[in-house]
């Protein structure tokens, strides 16, 4: 099975790891995991401040900071994993990602990072559950 962890550093992200250390049928096996990060993209006003060089030092960076736990997870679970980190719209890019690379299914938390930005923009999960035609396990 070809599965797709959407990450975001949350306490969400941790339930979700947590829910798949319980769930024994997920570890083991000839599954595949794909871990993505969205991160958010500075404003086209702020970005040209930087040389491109250093705005793709700081999207690594901090999708580093997301993966570096995630790592350590996978390490000690022996899980054939891949880790992709992307900048943008988190929703639009999840389901994107999903649909076009043919995941079987996507796992990630309820809720996220940013809760005061949920209510202006809606939630992460409900854009992925909007544009994704793969299945989605959200853990809460």
């Amino acid at each position: 099975m070809k599965i797709l962890l959407a990450v975001d550093g949350s306490p969400y992200t941790r339930k979700m790891l947590a829910w798949l250390s319980a769930n024994d049928d997920f570890l083991a096996g000839s599954h595949h995991y794909t871990v993505l990060t969205v991160t958010p993209a500075i404003p086209p006003h702020a970005a040209r401040l930087f040389q491109a060089s250093e705005l793709k030092a700081y999207y690594d960076e901090t999708a580093e900071a997301v993966f570096k736990p995630i790592r350590k997870f996978t390490a000690r679970h022996d899980l054939a994993t891949q880790y992709v980190g992307k900048t943008g719209n988190a929703g639009e890019i999840i389901a994107k990602v999903a649909d076009k690379e043919k995941f079987d299914l996507i796992i990630m938390g309820s809720h996220g990072q940013s809760s005061l930005m949920n209510l202006v923009t809606g939630s992460v999960a409900t854009k992925v559950l909007a544009n994704s035609k793969v299945p989605v396990l959200l853990v809460r």
